[in-house]
């Protein structure tokens, strides 16, 4: 998988970046679905089923929208999978706020921007440049 991150092309591998690498593991691994979820793949690790913590679970439930068609509804869902993904992050007091935009710019192009502020009042942006096409790898 190829990703394209600020307008870089890189394998996810490659990223030396630890909170680039923590929000890749945070959108990119998928979450178990939730009961009411429209999807008869769960995925997700098995051990969000017994989390050491109440309702601590790992990854994004992003795949639920890979078959869908990308509309307007599709980049809220997006945005809505994105925040949930990375609240671990505050949870675990590693950023301070997240902002999250998505949009659709094209037919088949949506673009995520996830800018996280730290603690120590820096703040680092990512933009994926065509989140839509990760997803549907």
């Amino acid at each position: 998988m190829i990703l394209t991150i600020n307008g870089r092309n890189t394998h996810p591998t490659n990223i030396q970046n630890k909170l680039c690498r923590a929000l890749i593991i945070s959108l990119f691994t998928w979450r178990r679905k939730n009961a009411s979820d429209d999807s008869e793949h769960p995925y997700g690790w098995w051990g969000d089923s017994f989390p050491s913590i109440a309702n601590d679970k790992i990854g994004s439930r992003l795949y639920l929208l890979s078959r869908a068609k990308l509309t307007n509804q599709t980049a809220n869902f997006a945005k809505i999978y994105i925040k949930e993904a990375v609240q671990w992050m505050l949870d675990d007091g590693l950023a301070s706020r997240i902002d999250v935009s998505v949009k659709r710019t094209d037919l088949t192009v949506l673009v995520a921007t996830i800018n996280i502020y730290k603690k120590d009042g820096s703040n680092e942006e990512f933009r994926f440049d065509n989140l839509w096409s990760d997803i549907n790898v």
